[in-house]
């Protein structure tokens, strides 16, 4: 058996499983790999850094679980997914977020995503959701999921929701595409809809955000794609680095 095919093999000699790393930050790529490194049933079969990339990865390599991460620069995270589901139907995915608000995760659920973690749930939530992913279970932390059960509750309780809820998915892929500094002809174009198609969009947005113009609109959107990345990304090398055997 050449080098090539043994590190494709399990030691029980059946095929290691494929998983395809969709991330766009160097640090949190080595986190995965690390972490999956240490799982003698699976393998790394390619990486990307955009969605366009991520598409071709797919239907070239047909991984059997995909990680993505869903801060990509290129694209909104929803559409990927949604894109990825219709092309791979028989492709797991598990998502990456740096997103922490509840709602946010039902709507990756609803577009495709099999499991959901967020930077807060740590290295071992990743594991333990892309084991679950793989047995075909949905997955999103325990952490999570309490989250959702209370803004539920906590929404039927004050006879409303937070005004970010308010948006349909189209609706939040515009957000934050705005916020990735596409202009609405840009928008229109990735999206393949009407420049006045996204105007109307742009307006219900500015009005269930309460926002008083389009400058305002710009900055919040700008504000909502802007996180951390690079204090996760550290966070999650660090960890996985220190899990490996000496």
């Amino acid at each position: 058996m050449s080098n090539a095919r043994a590190r494709n093999v399990a030691p029980n000699g059946q095929q290691k499983i494929r998983i395809l790393v969709v991330e766009d930050h160097p640090i949190m790529r080595q986190g995965i790999r690390l972490l999956v490194a240490q799982e003698q049933d699976l393998a790394i079969c390619g990486e990307a850094a955009t969605a366009t990339d991520a598409l071709k990865a797919a239907a070239q390599l047909r991984p059997d679980l995909a990680i993505v991460d869903l801060s990509l620069r290129d694209i909104s995270g929803l559409e990927l997914l949604r894109d990825m589901s219709l092309r791979f139907p028989r492709l797991r995915i598990l998502a990456l977020s740096m997103r922490e608000e509840p709602f946010y995760a039902q709507r990756v659920l609803r577009a495709g995503a099999m499991g959901y973690i967020t930077r807060e749930d740590g290295t071992d939530k990743v594991m333990e959701g892309l084991r679950k992913v793989l047995a075909g279970e949905i997955y999103v932390s325990d952490k999570t999921a309490s989250k959702v059960i209370g803004n539920f509750v906590s929404s039927r309780a004050e006879g409303g929701m937070p005004l970010m809820r308010n948006l349909t998915d189209r609706e939040m892929e515009i957000f934050e595409l705005i916020g990735r500094g596409l202009t609405t002809r840009e928008i229109a174009k990735r999206l393949h809809v009407s420049v006045k198609t996204v105007g109307s969009h742009r307006e219900h947005i500015k009005n269930k955000l309460k926002l008083a113009n389009a400058t305002d609109l710009l900055k919040h959107a700008i504000g909502w794609v802007q996180v951390p990345m690079e204090a996760a990304g550290h966070d999650w090398a660090a960890h996985s680095e220190s899990a490996l055997p000496g």
